[in-house]
C-alpha cells in the first residue's frame, strides 16, 4: 500500500481514529524559538498581574494574509460571527464551525485595510480558510506564513511579521513612554498606531485582568530594535519579558480554551476537506491526551456553546454549520468553567515521584502548564461516578497558588460544586512521546467562574472549608 498523502488516507490506514490520535508521536503543542524563561516562570506570571510584561507571540501561530474583493465574504461564510459591522482598524475573534455545527478552531482577525485582513492563530482555522479560499470560487489571494518550526535545531527562523503584547497594570505607562506622550486608550479590539524607536507601529487595544495594554506588530527585520526599546522603556515600571514556559499558562487565568479538537474527522460533507488536508497537517498528526476514552471521535467534538463562544453565534448571515446550530437549545449545552484543583491531591501527585517502593507514580504534572498533547481531554465525574464533562487545558497559577483547568461541564452544575478530575491515562498510559508509565489519580476540583476569581470559591459548600489568603 502506498504511503498516505492526505488526511482521509491517513484515517483509512490508521483504523480507529481515537486510537490513532491518542498514540500520535507529535507530542505536546510547542511554543517555539522564544526562550523558555527570561527570569523564572513564577516571577513572569506574577508580573502580568502586578507590574508589566512583554509577551513575544511571533513564532507559535499561523499568520494568514487574506486580500481581495471577496475576502470579507470568505470570512463571513466560514464564521459563526457576524461581519455586518466589522470595519477597518478593528479585530474580531474568528470561530469557524463544520456543517455539523462543531468547532474547528479559532483565531483573531485583523481588518488591516479595505479588502485586506490577517488571521492569527492555530492551524485548524487557518487550514479551513485556505481550503475554502482555494475551492469556493472566491476572488481572494491568500499568503500563508506558517508558524516557526517546533524544533528549529539551530537553523535560522524568519517570519513576515513579529508580534508582541505589552500587558499588566503598568503597561500603559510603558506604552506612553515609548510613544513619547499620551496615547488614546481606544475601545477593546480597536486598532491604531504608535511610535516606537522612530517607527510607526500598528496597535491593537488589548488588556489583561482589566488593565489596558496593546498588541503590536511590524516587519520582522525591525523586531530586535523594537524589542530592545520596549525593554529599556519598561525598566522603571518593572516590565519583564515572559518566556515560552509561562506564556501559554496565562489563559488559565483569562479563561480561553485554545485547543479544542478540530471536528473534521468524520462526516461525508467533510470528506473533500480531509482529502485536501496533507498527511503531515496539524489535523493528521495531532495528539489527544487524557483520561477520557471513547471509541467515537465525535465524543471529543465541541460546539461553540460548550466552550464559551455562544455570544459569537449570529444568525444574520449564512455560514457553514448555521442550520445545525439553529437546531440546538443553547440553554441545555455544556458550559465552560474553571476547575480549581485540591491542593492536598496535588501534593499526592508530586509525593508519588519520591516513593521508590511504588510500582508507578501518578502522571507527572508539569509546571506551569501540564498539558501533554495538542488536545487535552480529562474525564470530569460527579459524586455518583457519572462523566459530566471534559477538562481541556490544565496548569498552575502562581498568582492564585492553585492548579487550575478549563473545562466544559453539564449546564446544570452550579459554581461551588465539588467534582473529580481523573488525572492520567488508563492502563499505564498511551504510546505518546510525552507519556511515561504512570497510574491515574482522582483529583478533587471545585467548579469556579471563568475568568477565575479567587473570591468565588470562598463560600462554596463542601470540600475545602476556606480558601487561603493570597500572598
Amino acid at each position: 500500500m502506498s504511503k498516505p498523502t492526505n488526511l482521509e488516507q491517513v484515517l483509512a490506514a490508521g483504523g480507529n481514529t481515537v486510537e490513532l490520535l491518542r498514540n500520535s508521536q507529535v507530542g505536546a503543542y510547542v511554543y517555539p524559538v522564544v526562550a523558555p524563561e527570561f527570569s523564572n516562570w513564577r516571577t513572569e506570571q506574577w508580573a502580568w498581574r502586578n507590574s508589566a510584561v512583554l509577551f513575544d507571540q511571533t513564532h507559535h501561530m499561523v499568520d494568514l494574509y487574506i486580500r481581495g474583493k471577496d475576502a470579507l465574504k470568505l470570512l463571513s461564510d466560514t464564521a459563526i460571527n457576524s461581519m455586518a459591522n466589522f470595519k477597518v482598524n478593528q479585530a474580531k475573534q474568528y470561530v469557524p464551525t463544520t456543517p455539523y455545527g462543531h468547532v474547528i478552531g479559532d483565531g483573531i482577525l485583523f481588518y488591516l485595510a479595505p479588502e485586506e485582513f490577517v488571521y492569527v492563530g492555530r492551524a485548524p482555522a487557518a487550514n479551513w480558510l485556505m481550503f475554502h479560499g482555494a475551492t469556493g470560487g472566491y476572488d481572494v489571494e491568500i499568503v500563508h506564513d506558517d508558524r516557526s518550526p517546533s524544533r528549529p535545531m539551530g537553523k535560522p527562523v524568519s517570519r513576515i511579521s513579529w508580534r508582541f503584547q505589552i500587558q499588566g497594570p503598568n503597561a500603559w505607562k510603558v506604552i506612553e513612554k515609548l510613544h513619547g506622550g499620551p496615547l488614546e486608550q481606544l475601545r477593546f479590539f480597536n486598532m491604531s498606531t504608535m511610535n516606537i524607536a522612530g517607527h510607526q507601529i500598528r496597535t491593537l487595544r488589548h488588556g489583561m485582568a482589566g488593565a489596558p495594554g496593546l498588541e503590536i506588530w511590524g516587519p520582522y527585520e525591525i523586531q530586535e530594535e523594537v524589542r530592545a526599546a520596549i525593554l529599556e522603556a519598561g525598566k522603571e515600571f518593572g516590565l519583564i519579558p515572559v518566556g515560552s514556559r509561562a506564556y501559554p499558562s496565562n489563559t488559565l487565568e483569562s479563561g480561553w480554551i485554545p485547543s479544542p479538537l478540530p471536528a473534521i474527522y468524520t462526516g461525508e460533507k467533510l470528506k473533500a476537506y480531509r482529502e485536501w488536508l496533507p498527511a503531515a497537517s496539524y489535523e493528521a498528526t495531532g495528539a489527544i491526551g487524557g483520561s477520557f476514552v471513547s471509541d467515537k471521535i465525535e465524543d471529543y467534538y465541541v460546539n461553540p456553546y460548550e466552550i464559551g463562544y455562544g455570544p459569537f453565534v449570529k444568525f444574520d448571515h449564512d455560514f457553514h454549520g448555521r442550520e445545525a446550530l439553529e437546531a440546538l437549545d443553547p440553554s441545555t449545552q455544556r458550559k465552560k468553567v474553571t476547575l480549581a484543583w485540591n491542593g492536598d491531591d496535588m501534593a499526592d501527585i508530586y509525593a508519588s515521584l519520591f516513593d521508590p517502593e511504588a510500582e508507578a507514580h501518578y502522571k507527572f504534572f508539569d509546571l506551569p502548564l501540564a498539558n501533554y498533547a495538542n488536545t487535552n481531554a480529562d474525564k470530569v465525574v460527579d459524586a455518583a461516578g457519572n462523566t459530566v464533562g471534559l477538562s481541556m487545558f490544565t496548569g498552575y497559577s502562581y498568582n492564585e497558588k492553585r492548579a487550575l483547568s478549563l473545562a466544559t461541564i453539564d449546564h446544570e452544575i452550579p459554581v461551588g460544586t465539588e467534582l473529580t478530575v481523573v488525572w492520567g491515562e488508563a492502563n499505564g498510559g498511551t504510546r505518546k512521546t510525552t507519556v511515561e508509565r504512570h497510574k491515574q489519580k482522582e483529583v478533587r476540583v471545585v467548579v469556579s467562574p471563568v475568568p477565575y476569581n479567587v473570591t468565588a470559591r470562598e463560600s462554596y459548600e463542601g470540600g475545602w472549608r476556606k480558601a487561603p489568603a493570597l500572598v
